[in-house]
């Protein structure tokens, strides 16, 4: 089974973007904060509510998922400026083909230490459970996908056993703090989702937030289980791009690196699968023999 690549969008204002994404016919990603309405008087960044005008242009589009937040707005605004109540909101107000839980990243940038880690990880759980409920108040349950996090792989089935009963039948489990995390190694992304392989419900399929390209031959090994990416990663190499030859960014400049970064990916899942080195299944928290 193929892995879907999805494409991050900054927003659904009409332009460029957004009709090279309509052209292509990929699956897009928003996230919230692309609705958010800030009031910047004072010197100060406040929340306002969502703006919901965009959401008219999404006419045309393979299909549109929404993501809660991030990495970039978790350091910004140092935590989640919107209510559960708000965000259900936003989730109501047009038919996305699902939307994820909020969530708490826990990327070394944003938890310091192991017991930040562990805190924003049952918060993480909390938020899962209290979305669920709003949800099912909304009626859309059906299009929520409860999300994951963790530090180390045994992290992410703690995560899930504590949210295992929210799992809607069709709906992906997103795992987040993929979007910084190395390839290989003890807490890298192969070692993550090599366990959640094993010991997940083998007809549970996984979204995997901010994935890197890169990493896509060797996902590969596990298509069965990782059902998609999603990445905006063509943004950053547009922006290096421009620096380098002198352009100016446009958004026409963005959009050819939207198309092609795309290709790139499409073209990496056809490389040959990588192999993957299988793992004994030790019990969480038992350490692993290194000598």
């Amino acid at each position: 089974m193929a892995i879907e690549v999805i494409v991050g969008l900054p927003g659904l204002s009409e332009g460029p973007l957004l009709d090279r994404a309509r052209a292509m016919q990929v699956p897009v990603l928003v996230s919230a904060n692309s609705f958010s309405r800030w009031d910047r008087r004072n010197g100060t960044r406040e929340w306002r509510g969502w703006r919901l005008g965009s959401l008219a242009n999404a006419h045309g589009l393979a299909s549109i998922d929404l993501d809660s937040a991030g990495f970039v707005l978790a350091v910004r605004e140092r935590g989640i400026p919107w209510t559960i109540d708000d965000y259900i909101a936003l989730a109501s107000s047009h038919p996305f083909r699902r939307f994820a839980s909020l969530d708490l990243c826990v990327e070394q940038a944003v938890a310091h230490d192991r017991d930040e880690v562990l805190d924003r990880i049952a918060r993480t759980i909390q938020l899962n459970r209290a979305c669920h409920i709003r949800a099912c108040d909304a009626d859309i349950t059906h299009r929520f996908m409860p999300v994951v996090q963790g530090r180390l792989p045994e992290d992410y089935i703690r995560s899930f056993e504590a949210i295992a009963d929210l799992i809607q039948l069709g709906q992906p489990l997103g795992v987040g703090s993929m979007c910084r995390r190395h390839l290989h190694g003890p807490e890298g992304l192969i070692a993550v989702i090599e366990l959640l392989d094993r010991r997940l419900p083998k007809t549970l399929q996984l979204h995997l937030f901010g994935v890197k390209g890169s990493a896509l031959p060797s996902l590969a090994a596990f298509g069965d289980r990782v059902a998609s990416i999603d990445s905006q990663a063509y943004g950053v190499a547009a922006r290096q791009s421009a620096l380098m030859s002198g352009q100016s960014k446009t958004n026409c400049f963005v959009a050819d690196h939207m198309a092609r970064w795309t290709g790139r990916q499409l073209d990496r899942l056809r490389e040959p699968v990588r192999a993957v080195q299988q793992t004994l299944d030790l019990p969480i928290g038992q350490p692993r023999n290194s000598s």
